[in-house]
């Protein structure tokens, strides 16, 4: 909480003075409200971003009526579209850990944005486990989508819940491997030490590396599948799934899903900046000015992949991960581990 607790020493001369309780949990609620400004704001930009992008990839226009210039405020007028639609609960559902499920899916990616560093100063919280918090307060999506697939007393839903565990916990293996590539050299699991690491220049940046070169491409890879974008969408496959796990969900509920699916494309996005583009080091523009532009450039690509490439079959998807991403990964940890020992030489 660093950041906030200076800003509100320097704006409130008798900050000191506060009770020591409000000294700590003050400057953590502010960084929690200005996580939930960028989760809550972020996806109306990204979900108007990727029609307009899919539309002039179709070569088609997208939304262009409603706020005026293409279509802007589209995505504000979905969104009270879905504020007024009637919560619909089956009645066969369990209904605790159906209302339960799309929270504990929006919570494990909100979470994790406290750990992001805009810069060298702007960060809710610099862990010096921050890589190690994201890999574990992430997992908690997982949990979500389980709940809600069997929360939902609906077959489609149970069998979307079976496949994101399956392909989560798959994708995860060779997705921390890849981020171990980058921790043995730099010697921390601190996301800003990564970053500082990187620092010097381009050529620094661990994307131009040797062996994280082709870790920053099996972390991507696993990513897309960690946040079920195409060609890894299979546990919301609609034309097997109806919807697949969030099948039963209806008016905010289901909003919920959506937003944490957005929120968690930035989310794979800055960490991948982080730890491998240098985050917000660049020339010129201020560094939170270029962690957010690289971040976007990769969710970006993400919407360029979904509407390029066809989805995957399960089989295929499993086999992408287990006989093909893992190994290269092992291979990558062992290389990155033998470059430490030959470069720092024995302790």
């Amino acid at each position: 909480m660093n950041f906030f607790r200076e800003i509100l020493l320097e704006q409130l001369p008798g900050f000191r003075e506060f009770p020591s309780i409000v000294q700590t949990f003050l400057p953590m609620l502010l960084g929690c409200l200005v996580c939930l400004a960028l989760v809550a704001l972020f996806p109306l930009i990204a979900v108007w971003l990727e029609r307009k992008v899919s539309a002039h990839m179709q070569d088609r226009l997208g939304p262009m009526r409603v706020g005026g210039w293409h279509g802007w405020a589209q995505t504000i007028a979905d969104g009270v579209k879905l504020l007024t639609k009637e919560d619909i609960i089956p009645k066969g559902a369990d209904k605790l850990l159906f209302k339960l499920a799309p929270l504990v899916v929006f919570v494990g990616g909100f979470a994790a944005f406290v750990v992001l560093p805009f810069s060298d100063q702007f960060i809710v919280s610099d862990l010096n486990i921050g890589i190690l918090y994201v890999v574990a307060i992430s997992s908690l999506g997982v949990v979500g989508v389980i709940m809600a697939g069997w929360a939902s007393n609906n077959k489609y839903a149970l069998f979307g819940g079976m496949r994101a565990a399956a392909q989560i916990v798959s994708y995860e293996i060779p997705t921390v491997l890849a981020i171990l590539t980058v921790v043995i050299p730099v010697g921390s699991l601190s996301m800003q030490e990564i970053v500082k690491a990187q620092a010097g220049g381009v050529l620094n940046w661990f994307i131009f590396q040797p062996v994280t070169f082709f870790a920053f491409f099996i972390f991507y890879i696993g990513t897309l599948a960690e946040v079920n974008r195409t060609p890894f969408d299979i546990p919301e496959a609609e034309s097997e799934l109806v919807a697949g796990y969030h099948t039963e969900y209806s008016g905010m509920r289901f909003a919920f899903f959506f937003l944490a699916e957005y929120a968690n494309m930035f989310l794979v996005s800055a960490i991948a900046v982080t730890l491998f583009l240098g985050g917000w080091h660049g020339p010129w523009l201020p560094g939170p000015v270029w962690f957010i532009f690289k971040s976007m450039c990769l969710v970006f690509l993400q919407m360029w992949l979904r509407w390029t490439l066809p989805r995957l079959r399960v089989d295929q998807l499993m086999y992408v991960s287990w006989k093909v991403l893992l190994p290269i990964a092992f291979v990558l940890v062992l290389a990155a581990g033998t470059i430490a020992l030959i470069t720092e030489g024995p302790a």
